[in-house]
């Protein structure tokens, strides 16, 4: 299941990136060849119990082929065995440190395989990423009560369809974590209050899952939190005001719930917030107070809501947006003047709202805008967009169902097809039909070319 966010995924990742440790060992770097070699003069292998744990693990997991048998020493020198990684200990013995499974090159996991609980006996297990792998046998994220892994820092189950039943509670043992991704699995239930203890937390991903309740008030506690999706869940009752106390959140997403209430003042607080997606839910009322703070707000959405309510000029002073997504909101009033001051503005979605009045002028200086849609409102008056600016937006503008909207006859609009009368006459031009979504192509990223899109997706995919 693809997430619909990946127009500014890409961005974001890069920033989510700088906060996450790197991997203890790199297989490009010059301290992984320096430890491989000294782990070779050393002849060391994995701990007896360590590695009975490990086999018992792979033979239950994977069929890929007899583990013991073509790779009795996993950890040691040699042909590698994919999916793992060792550390040197203390105690002359090697311990895994990491386990990756469900994605070439790494063990595929077979239809009968089921999470295994003795992965948490692992003593030295930094991380565990499980993509794809749970796919025909149910089964449920188990946890033992005692022995916590204090070790652990990375748990990532993505894309499990059969992995299902509630978060348990004893996720509050495992008190080293720095990222906990469990999305698009089946889980249900309530977030446990337990996860709001995991106070080194830097990335927290719940989205793509089937969990009800309310968000735990308690959540504000996670104070390291850089990135937080509850995204596509069914999720009930307010925004808790605790999440403005997140100081250095950069990723906000609780899009696609059943959230109501309004948007908290204290969101007004996240100066660092780089994405906050809040679309589809049931907020309305007011913006936050202190919403002009978010300096570095570079994408703002907020479809689907019933606010019922004039847009706030503030949103002109986030001079970074690069989109603004309003739309079926019903929005009243007219388009704020402000928002003539959004130069790095490329997408501005208002459409299937109640807004009245004229098109700002000073939208046309908009000079990075590729997608604009004001469709489906009450506005009015002459379009201020020359000829030039209605042929480079093409398809990927769109001012129909406003009848009061037309076209400066003395411009000259000859080729160009949006729908719109011309003033004072009954001619209109060729409707042509805009995209459906108004979304930025796939692999549009402002922090890198498309050749570096994919190092850095792959890199993404392998912490998350």
């Amino acid at each position: 299941m693809q997430s619909p966010h990946l127009p500014y995924l890409l961005s974001l990742c890069l920033l989510l990136l700088q906060h996450i440790p790197s991997p203890s060992t790199s297989l490009s770097s010059t301290h992984e060849n320096n430890q491989s070699q000294d782990l070779h003069s050393m002849d060391m292998d994995i701990h007896p119990l360590e590695k009975d744990t490990l086999f018992h693990i792979m033979e239950t997991m994977s069929s890929d082929r007899k583990w013991r048998l073509t790779n009795p020493n996993p950890c040691s020198p040699g042909p590698s065995w994919p999916g793992i990684e060792c550390k040197q200990g203390n105690d002359n013995h090697l311990h895994v440190s990491r386990l990756d499974f469900g994605t070439s090159p790494n063990p595929t996991c077979k239809k009968t395989a089921t999470f295994p609980p003795q992965i948490f006996n692992l003593p030295y297990l930094q991380s565990i990423f499980f993509f794809n792998c749970f796919t025909h046998t149910k089964t449920i994220l188990s946890i033992p009560p005692h022995k916590p892994n204090s070790t652990l820092t990375q748990l990532s189950l993505r894309s499990n369809q059969a992995l299902w039943g509630p978060i348990p509670p004893q996720i509050s043992t495992l008190q080293s974590l720095q990222i906990l991704t469990l999305s698009q699995n089946r889980l249900h239930g309530k977030i446990p209050e337990e996860i709001s203890t995991l106070i080194s937390l830097l990335h927290l991903d719940l989205s793509y899952n089937f969990l009800t309740g309310r968000i735990p008030p308690q959540v504000g506690n996670l104070r390291n939190l850089v990135g937080l999706d509850f995204s596509y869940n069914s999720l009930t009752g307010s925004i808790p005001e605790g999440i403005g106390d997140m100081g250095l959140l950069q990723k906000l997403d609780l899009s696609s719930n059943s959230l109501t209430g309004g948007v908290p003042d204290s969101l007004g607080k996240l100066s660092f917030l780089v994405f906050m997606a809040l679309s589809n839910n049931r907020l309305k009322g007011r913006f936050p107070t202190g919403l002009e703070k978010l300096q570095n707000l570079q994408y703002f959405i907020m479809d689907d809501n019933p606010m019922f309510t004039p847009l706030p000029a503030e949103i002109g002073s986030l001079v970074r947006l690069q989109e603004l997504r309003l739309a079926n909101s019903g929005y009243s009033g007219g388009i704020p003047a402000s928002f003539s001051q959004l130069l790095n503005l490329s997408t501005l979605s208002l459409q299937s709202n109640r807004l009245t009045g004229g098109i700002p002028e000073g939208l046309s200086r908009l000079s990075h805008i590729y997608h604009l849609n004001l469709s489906r409102n009450l506005l009015s008056g002459v379009v201020p967009f020359d000829a030039g600016f209605l042929k480079r937006l093409g398809r990927n503008m769109d001012l129909s169902g406003n009848p009061g909207l037309c076209l400066n006859g003395s411009e000259g609009f000859e080729g160009v097809k949006i729908g719109i009368g011309v003033c004072g006459s009954n001619r209109t031009g060729s409707v042509i039909h805009p995209l459906k979504k108004s979304g930025a192509p796939p692999g549009v990223c402002n922090l890198c070319n498309l050749v570096g899109f994919w190092g850095v997706w792959v890199l993404y995919m392998r912490f998350l």
